[in-house]
Formats: C-alpha cells, sequence, structure tokens
C-alpha cells in the first residue's frame, strides 16, 4: 500500500448547546439525531427553494457539540444559513479557518482520530493534526496527485464543481448526502419530489475521460452541439456538467 498527505484548508463551524442537535437535524440533508459521538456524515445545507448552499460534512463531537467542515469560503454564508432560522434555540456557533490534512491510500485502511472523505470506501481520511508527522509510511504529496485521486473517486468539491444554483440530483452525491426518512428540513419538497418522482434534472455532474486540450471550463460538444462544460481536472479524467441524455 502507497499513501499520501497534502494540507487541506476547511472552514469550520462549531455547534455547541443542548439544542445543537436537534437544531442542525432540523436544517440539514443528514440525518443528525442518530449520530455517536466520533461518527460524520456529509449533508447539504439548502436554501428554502431546493438549491444548494453548501456541502458541509458534521461530525459528532460529543452529544452537545457538533462541527461542520466545508471547503473554505463557504463558512460565513453557511453561518448566516444557519442563523437565519435560529429562533429560541440553545446553541452558540462559532467560525474559524482551519488547516487539515487529506491522507490518501491506495487500499482501504482506517485511520485512528480522522474522519471518512468522500465516498467512505476506506481510502481517503481528513484529519486535524497540523503538527503531527506521519513518519514514513505516509509521505507529502502534491496538488496534482490530490486531484487525480478526487476524480478516481468521483467526488465533486463545492465552488468547483458544485455550485450555489444547483440542486442535489444534480452533483451525483445524494446518496451520500441525503436522508430521506429523517423528517423536515427546509429545501426538503424539491429534494423528496425529485427523488420520488424519479426525476432527471436537466444537468448532471458526470465524470469523463480528459482529453490533452481540455480545460476548466472547455465546452463539452457532441456532434456539433454544446453540451456540457468541464469543470475540474485530475489525472486522465475530468467532471463536466452534461445535460440530459448527453
Amino acid at each position: 500500500m502507497t499513501a499520501f498527505f497534502v494540507p487541506l484548508e476547511r472552514d469550520v463551524i462549531t455547534v455547541t448547546g443542548p439544542d445543537a442537535k436537534t437544531y442542525l437535524h432540523s436544517q440539514v440533508t443528514q440525518d443528525v439525531n442518530t449520530l455517536e459521538i466520533g461518527d460524520s456524515r456529509y449533508a447539504f445545507l439548502l436554501q428554502p427553494t431546493g438549491k444548494i448552499d453548501v456541502v458541509v460534512r458534521i461530525t459528532c463531537a460529543t452529544h452537545d457539540r457538533y462541527v461542520l467542515d466545508m471547503e473554505p469560503g463557504f463558512g460565513e454564508a453557511a453561518l448566516a444559513r444557519l442563523n437565519r432560522f435560529k429562533i429560541r434555540v440553545r446553541a452558540e456557533m462559532e467560525l474559524s479557518g482551519q488547516v487539515w490534512r487529506a491522507i490518501r491510500t491506495t487500499e482501504p485502511v482506517r485511520i485512528e482520530g480522522a474522519l471518512r472523505a468522500w465516498s467512505g470506501d476506506g481510502r481517503a481520511w481528513d484529519v486535524f493534526a497540523p503538527n503531527v508527522g506521519f513518519g514514513e509510511s505516509i509521505v507529502a504529496g502534491t496538488t496534482d496527485e490530490f486531484d487525480a485521486f478526487r476524480l478516481e473517486c468521483a467526488w465533486p468539491l463545492m465552488g468547483l464543481d458544485i455550485t450555489t444554483d444547483m440542486v442535489p440530483a444534480e452533483t451525483g452525491i445524494v446518496e451520500h448526502a441525503v436522508n430521506f426518512t429523517k423528517g423536515c428540513y427546509p429545501g426538503q419538497e424539491l429534494v423528496e419530489r425529485m427523488d420520488s418522482r424519479k426525476a432527471t434534472p436537466p444537468r448532471t455532474l458526470r465524470v469523463i475521460e480528459r482529453t490533452p486540450d481540455m480545460v476548466v471550463g472547455s465546452q463539452i460538444v457532441r456532434d456539433g452541439e454544446p453540451i456540457g462544460v468541464v469543470t475540474s481536472l485530475g489525472g486522465h479524467r475530468a467532471f463536466a456538467l452534461l445535460k440530459r441524455g448527453a
């Protein structure tokens, strides 16, 4: 097995208080009530219209303290969104910026103290340990290696592949970030309606083979007609937002 790590910038919101669990459960697309201490899950924080505000990972630190981490640059908007519906809720929220380490391995492993990342197949872990060395078994990697691994895992990033004008069904990660039995939350109506009707969104993110001249923003053309646009690149693959039927 080979393994590498890269620095990982994260915006982090810590939610603390007796109502932290119930309030977060009422606001995100994931089941927070069943999280045990140390568990984490991805979730969408949605606008009431069903469009995406941000993709977060929620970790249960204790049953009255939860940590939400997300891509840098989205913390302030996420905090404002959480405060928007916070009425008579006994919970305090604090935003910070942190540098984590992303550990990626060629084979599934279990890394103590780390959080499962991306699709959770055991090859991607994130850990908040900026000053801890990993020894010779985990070496420093490059951004190119990180991006290639991400595209191999078909995991889109907020701000690159996922934007605030998209809905969850367009992202390809609904199975990892939505619980369909948890109860109500802002934006639920659109998510549930599309799922129950098996509706295909007008566009969806897909991993495609990369061509030598491809860059972010390149149009994907078929039979002379544009059918999508490249959103990010990694290794021999690319993410593209493709029209329905493409």
